[in-house]
């Protein structure tokens, strides 16, 4: 079932129906091109990109198409005054039958890399670029936000709380699926537990404690709803007080939620409470603005913190909220004439050819699809695999769940420098292979002859 329903084609920059015109006009519908999708450098503090979102591009690739409304919609455009009747006929009929090589979800990356590779008929190329952009770009962020968090939490539990800061419910849909692939172990979205299989938390707010005379009453009511499941939120009106009054009422509980206040100086004094009333098991879970770095402090301070709650820093990725995601052309062949196509200006420089990841355990080399790099070594893997060919599906892709044991394997594998918090003095070292590197070169020397 697609995720977003039928109306999708126009979830797009215009720029990219104005080239599928020109496209259509100029008789190059014909020509095969193939993209690359990938960032040219890393957000601040990030030391890789963990890949999220094929699901959702592959989802969009398959089910892209134009309702009859939409082409009447894109004729009425006055920069479609000149386009012939036979290019809406022809997206009247569109539909992807391309190619698609990704990586799988939950694999780290590096600057260079690509997420995915598109080899298709122009325009069906060409169109796809905003969404998958937007799609692997958001969930990719978020992943490696979530990783970050896992990694300061050190086996503790971090739970996704960010769809009520998402920059829309969508937003927090898919971002909370991509937290659950980085290494949260849930979220409070049940639209993503539903849709995705993610597990889902959650108990009461502070609206429930305020809806009952006494704050016993309320624990005790929420008590009897959840049993083993309670989390108490204690800090509506005074924290260690809130606390005696969920310890006096006993098993079953899970723990208590922290939520302001010096959660350092807090835990401890909760703790306290909690094992003098024999609550021992009773599990301290906090909540409130955390990110990564706040987190560090917590555990280095030894403050006695079972799991922690994420919200707006996560799902906003608040310190690096952006990703330079990039899709360029690096093949066409037009007429039979196959061409190598590459960005020259100041920056922005771009390789030529379809490429292809191989990452041996201390290394990557990035190099042409069509090559080999030590393949007799079986410590090499080559990271692309084929998903979509000829427009369809090749094997039913991996689950969030399975994604996220991917991401863990992965990430286990990477050095200590990688996973800091900070940025690496020593970065995972990313290699051209001798062929790319020798096209790379042949193709400058034509483009300036």
């Amino acid at each position: 079932m697609s995720d977003f329903g039928p109306h999708r084609a126009l979830l797009t920059d215009l720029y990219q129906l104005t080239m599928a015109a020109g496209y259509f006009e100029a008789g190059k519908s014909s020509d095969r091109a193939t993209f690359e999708m990938y960032v040219r450098r890393l957000p601040p503090q990030r030391n890789f990109v963990l890949a999220a979102g094929l699901a959702q591009a592959v989802d969009y690739l398959l089910n892209l198409r134009f309702t009859s409304e939409e082409v009447d919609y894109v004729r009425s455009l006055p920069q479609f005054r000149n386009a012939s009747p036979a290019f809406f006929d022809m997206l009247a009929v569109f539909r992807f039958t391309g190619d698609l090589f990704a990586v799988p979800e939950g694999t780290p990356l590096f600057p260079g890399e690509p997420f995915l590779t598109v080899r298709a008929p122009v325009i069906e190329a060409q169109l796809p670029e905003t969404y998958l952009l937007a799609t692997v770009g958001f969930q990719s962020l978020i992943a490696t936000k979530a990783a970050r968090l896992a990694k300061a939490a050190g086996g503790r539990s971090v739970v996704d709380f960010g769809t009520r800061r998402a920059h829309s419910p969508e937003a927090g849909v898919l971002g909370a699926r991509a937290a659950y692939i980085g290494g949260c172990i849930g979220t409070s979205n049940t639209e993503t537990g539903f849709r995705y299989g993610v597990p889902v938390f959650g108990t009461a707010a502070h609206s429930w404690v305020m809806s009952f005379v006494s704050e016993r009453e309320a624990f005790a009511e929420l008590q009897k709803l959840l049993g083993e499941q309670t989390v108490y939120l204690v800090d509506t009106y005074e924290t260690l007080e809130g606390t005696r009054q969920a310890a006096a009422l006993g098993h079953p509980l899970w723990g208590v939620r922290l939520d302001s206040g010096n959660l350092e100086q807090l835990s401890f004094q909760v703790r306290k409470i909690l094992d003098d009333a024999g609550l021992h098991e009773a599990k301290i879970f906090a909540t409130g603005d955390l990110n990564e770095h706040k987190i560090h402090e917590l555990l280095a301070a030894r403050a006695p913190i079972d799991s922690f709650g994420v919200g707006t820093d996560l799902i906003t990725s608040s310190d690096a909220p952006s990703i330079g995601m990039i899709y360029k052309m690096v093949e066409i062949e037009s007429d039979g004439e196959h061409r190598y196509t590459t960005k020259r200006s100041e920056d922005k420089q771009t390789l030529p050819g379809g490429k292809q990841i191989f990452r041996f355990p201390d290394h990557d080399v990035l190099g042409l699809a069509t090559e080999c790099v030590s393949c007799a070594n079986a410590e090499v893997t080559a990271l692309q695999r084929p998903v979509i060919l000829k427009g369809r599906l090749i094997e039913p892709l991996p689950t969030a769940t399975q994604a996220r044991e991917r991401a863990s394997a992965a990430l286990a594998k990477l050095p200590a420098a990688c996973q800091s918090l900070f940025e690496a003095k020593e970065p995972w070292r990313v290699e051209l292979s001798e062929q790319l590197t020798h096209l790379d070169q042949q193709v400058r020397h034509e483009a300036a002859s």
